[in-house]
């Protein structure tokens, strides 16, 4: 799983900057500036979410919580969903 979410977060990673500019991701279809070097597990936090409340997918692959610590890139399609539990 690793080596298909490096993949889908590489080079176009945004790189931590000090008062550099944004990045655009598309979180939940919306243009959404996120600061340089955020990854998918703070912008959970950021938007008020335990890692448990939500399910999150990147560019249409889903990721798992043990897998949100990479930094999203320019670009990035990012959906947060509910859980689904059943059976």
């Amino acid at each position: 799983m690793t080596n298909t979410l490096s993949s889908l977060m590489d080079a176009a990673a945004c790189a931590p900057a000090p008062g550099g500019p944004a990045c655009l991701i598309q979180l939940d279809g919306q243009p959404t500036p996120v600061a340089p070097g955020t990854t998918l597990a703070g912008l959970v936090a950021a938007l008020g979410h335990t890692p448990a409340a939500v399910s999150t997918a990147v560019n249409g692959h889903f990721v798992p919580r043990a897998a949100r610590s990479q930094p999203l890139a320019e670009g990035d399609a990012v959906l947060l969903f509910q859980p689904i539990v059943g059976g």
